[in-house]
């Protein structure tokens, strides 16, 4: 495929760093569309995008079009998704007006069903299952700090598009010096992730606690266990083959980061007027085991808790 026009559809932390290097390496016949908002967006717009990392230096990047408006954007090649769960809907709705059967989405979300979702907007394009590895954040507006994790994109084939070639997806990553893996089977991978990152993000925030609080803890550590027990449960009645204790690596995974460690979902349940992807790491399990018949007592139990400390914020 020929790639002459990619948007980036939210330059936080990973769609920043991404994209900036995305970016940074276009070509004279390429056009870079960026998606942000609010302070941030007018940063980007009168200096560019500066991207600091811990091993490849940093730079600033000025992208064609920075923009809150997908509507002004050109028709899309290709695309990366990297919004908050809750900003999804939304986002594909007016996405759709830009994309075809020629773009190419891939979406960088922490959820399980994302790319059936996108299918559902926008049945026409190609949507490839993709997860990313990356430790990055807005530091402040017009700033992305990558401060650890390998930078790394895992994607892989859509069984609704099987004969698509990620050549060109992997010549431009390629170019731009972004760490990616192909495989034939994304949807291991995705789920491995969200067993990690769904069970803690859940447990730090109902109990306003770090990761090593948690993993110190007897109780909230059998919650953490409880989630992972359920997705992994939810995992092998929907086919996907996950590796012998994952759920065990999983959680020994986690004694690897500093003990004072907050995770992002945390950060935003504790602020009243925030939005939060509880949907996405809470709900989802909830409605999909629903869907396969299963139980799902413990992140039932932990999600009806934080919908009392916190109740469901509402777009304004």
């Amino acid at each position: 495929m020929t790639i002459k026009t990619i948007g980036i559809i939210g330059v936080g932390g990973v769609g920043g760093y991404f994209g900036g290097k995305l970016c940074r390496a276009k070509t004279p016949e390429q056009r870079v569309c960026f998606l942000a908002r609010g302070n941030h967006l007018t940063a980007i717009r009168e200096n560019g995008l500066t991207v600091k990392t811990v091993s490849e230096g940093d730079f600033t990047c000025h992208p064609d079009v920075a923009s809150d408006n997908i509507g002004d954007f050109p028709p899309l090649d290709f695309c990366i998704i990297a919004v908050k769960g809750y900003d999804l809907n939304d986002t594909l709705k007016a996405l759709k007006k830009r994309a075809s059967e020629r773009t190419v989405i891939l979406p960088l979300l922490n959820g399980i069903d994302i790319d059936e979702r996108i299918r559902e907007v926008i049945p026409d394009a190609t949507v490839l299952p993709g997860c990313a590895y990356i430790s990055s954040h807005i530091e402040e507006p017009g700033l992305v700090v990558q401060t650890g994790g390998p930078c790394t994109i895992v994607f892989g084939r859509n069984p609704h598009h099987p004969d698509f070639s990620p050549e060109g997806i992997r010549n431009l990553f390629e170019s731009a010096g972004i760490n990616h893996q192909f495989v034939e089977e994304p949807y291991p991978r995705i789920w491995e992730k969200y067993l990690f990152i769904a069970p803690f993000s859940l447990v730090t925030a109902c109990f306003d606690k770090t990761i090593g609080e948690v993993i110190a803890s007897t109780e909230l550590s059998r919650h953490v266990r409880g989630i992972m027990d359920e997705i992994v449960r939810l995992a092998e009645r929907k086919g996907i083959p996950l590796a012998v204790d994952t759920a065990g690596d999983a959680f020994e995974k986690a004694k690897g980061f500093p003990q004072d460690t907050r995770t992002s979902f945390q950060n935003d349940f504790v602020k009243p007027d925030k939005r939060d992807e509880r949907e996405i790491f809470g709900e989802t399990i909830l409605k999909l085991c629903d869907r396969a018949g299963l139980s799902c007592e413990v992140t039932r139990a932990i999600y009806q808790k934080l919908t009392e400390k916190k109740p469901l914020q509402q777009p304004v």
